[in-house]
């Protein structure tokens, strides 16, 4: 495979961890089988959507807020460290994921939009969460 972009598709769609990148604007434009595998939606039905598809309602200001901040000054207050958030399925059912961001910048260092990787931590959040709670008495 000598061409690079093509390496790079192809390790994308590849990966094991959900990989989704926006434009500037928010609008959904990679999208790969992880992502489809952890939030329920094709690529098809993602790709060209605003990010609010997968971010639940409650959650949508604040995203919009760093969001906007990080574009602004070029930088992301977490910087690359994972952050546990919640997330929506297709189903309507909410999705604990840690999260990694990144800011996607061209060749003159201009700011194009943000890439995400995120997997599903809901199975081990909902453990920790049952071994923390008070026992039951009946």
């Amino acid at each position: 495979m000598s061409n690079p972009s093509e390496l790079d598709a192809r390790i994308a769609e590849n990966v094991a961890d959900a990989l989704i990148y926006s434009d500037r604007s928010g609008t959904i434009m990679r999208w790969n089988g992880a992502a489809t595998a952890l939030f329920g939606f094709s690529a098809a039905e993602a790709l060209g959507q605003n990010l609010d598809l997968i971010i639940p309602e409650h959650l949508r200001a604040a995203h919009w807020k760093g969001f906007k901040a990080a574009l602004a000054s070029g930088s992301m207050k977490l910087a690359g460290r994972p952050t546990l958030t919640r997330a929506l399925h297709k189903s309507g059912r909410k999705l604990y994921i840690e999260m990694t961001f990144a800011l996607v910048r061209d060749s003159s260092g201009n700011v194009l939009g943000s890439v995400a990787m995120a997997r599903d931590v809901t199975e081990r959040v909902e453990r920790e969460r049952a071994a923390k709670a008070p026992p039951q008495t009946s």
